[in-house]
């Protein structure tokens, strides 16, 4: 007999799966498969394929050639297993299938990716563009031209969707920027202006993409869960840096949005109370003692820098001109004592502002990702002491504070990645 619902009726009973439904299922079943078994360098065979799912070796192998027909995956030339019989063939995805199309908008540049099945980037470019109170409009559409140049230098590959990193509050289902305030931009719809600037830039087959845009610390944070060397803890924050300070939770292995999609404003977490003013209002704030311009003022390099930002502007990760984060990196390695003695201070803070989440949600680790990640060795002393003083409830031990692999390729490669995923975990939309 059925429960009633709280309105005292029988609850409905499910309908059940159509065939169609459970042959989409598993398909993405066989998908993943494949995926894991890939990216732990051991590429499945159809009987492995079909010892994991549960799934039968004939459903498997008809389920893999649909998925060999469409473009998703491929087989591997048959390699000697020393047993008897013949060898079986192993599958891997399919790098010349549909791939994954990032873009990033910075302060101080724009950046575009093209990734295929596998999460390996095949194409990269990352251009300066001071884009600090630039109409949004003249934004998108160099964001527009660079992306269809990104996608003309990989005609094999095919671009199944659009991700978008941006500097601010961004309402993920919408595409719309709530507020960008290191970019000025408030109520900016990312998502339906990048389309209109495609279509203007010759490139509707991009435009028809579906897409979407995030937080750029979210999207570094994902990409430290999908590709960095400390995801497989499941649940850690990541703390990086654009303009302003932001912080990603990754929660059971999934990202912590909030109940309004806000969650990880670290650099408006108070860390003195009587401390600057902020640009949000508040007082005090992290971004004040550990933000680009605090670190370059206390540096002494804010007076050649301008307004660029601490992620790094033009040539980012090349030591190229206007990169602050390789000039800061390069004065601590030769010793600069007031490069020095600003990380460290910008490290404390980071510590007192950390130790206050570690607390709160008890994560696996900390990891520092973004410009924070290529500072890391004179960030990561401050933190660890300020650590240790203040997450005394709990165990916490050095180890769990590092820094991100992957620095700021973060956000374009979530951004870019996170279009693959989705294929994987749904590929019936390119079955037919």
């Amino acid at each position: 007999m059925r429960e009633p619902t709280a309105s005292g009726r029988p609850a409905a009973r499910p309908a059940p799966a159509s065939q169609q439904t459970m042959r989409r299922q598993n398909l993405g079943l066989v998908l993943q498969q494949v995926a894991a078994g890939a990216a732990d360098g051991a590429p499945p065979s159809r009987a492995e394929v079909a010892a994991a799912s549960g799934l039968t070796r004939a459903a498997v192998s008809s389920l893999v050639e649909e998925l060999i027909g469409a473009g998703l995956l491929a087989e591997l030339p048959p390699a000697p297993s020393g047993r008897v019989g013949r060898p079986g063939t192993a599958l891997t995805l399919d790098p010349r299938g549909p791939a994954g199309l990032g873009a990033e908008i910075g302060v101080e540049h724009l950046a575009a990716c093209l990734v295929d099945l596998r999460g390996e980037a095949r194409v990269w470019r990352r251009v300066p563009a001071d884009n600090r109170g630039r109409p949004p409009g003249a934004v998108l559409a160099d964001l527009a031209a660079l992306l269809r140049a990104i996608a003309a230098e990989a005609p094999g590959l095919r671009p199944a969707g659009l991700g978008v990193a941006v500097p601010g509050l961004v309402g993920a289902e919408s595409g719309l920027v709530r507020r960008a305030a290191n970019l000025g931009w408030s109520d900016v719809p990312v998502v339906a202006g990048l389309r209109s600037a495609l279509r203007r830039a010759g490139a509707p087959e991009l435009a028809a993409l579906p897409a979407e845009a995030d937080n750029e610390a979210n999207l570094g944070g994902l990409a430290e869960l999908w590709l960095g060397g400390h995801g497989g803890a499941g649940d850690f924050v990541h703390i990086s840096a654009e303009s302003g300070v932001g912080a990603a939770l990754i929660v059971s292995g999934r990202l912590f949005r909030g109940a309004r999609g806000f969650a990880g404003e670290l650099g408006h977490v108070p860390v003195e109370p009587d401390g600057p003013p902020c640009a949000c209002g508040a007082r005090g704030c992290l971004e004040q003692y550990a933000g680009e311009r605090a670190v370059l003022a206390a540096a002494g390099a804010g007076a050649r820098r301008g307004e660029g930002g601490l992620s790094g502007g033009a040539g980012a990760g090349t030591g190229g001109r206007g990169d602050w984060i390789a000039l800061l990196a390069d004065r601590a390695a030769d010793g600069d004592p007031a490069v020095r003695a600003a990380l460290d201070r910008a490290g404390t803070a980071l510590g007192t502002a950390v130790a206050g989440a570690v607390n709160l949600i008890d994560p696996a680790a900390v990891i520092l990702g973004g410009g924070y990640a290529e500072l890391g060795e004179w960030l990561l002393p401050a933190m660890r002491r300020e650590l240790a003083a203040r997450v005394t409830v709990r165990p916490w031990s050095d180890d769990w504070l590092a820094a991100s692999s992957l620095g700021r390729r973060g956000p374009l490669l979530g951004a870019a990645v996170g279009v693959v995923r989705a294929i994987v975990e749904d590929p019936g939309r390119f079955t037919g």
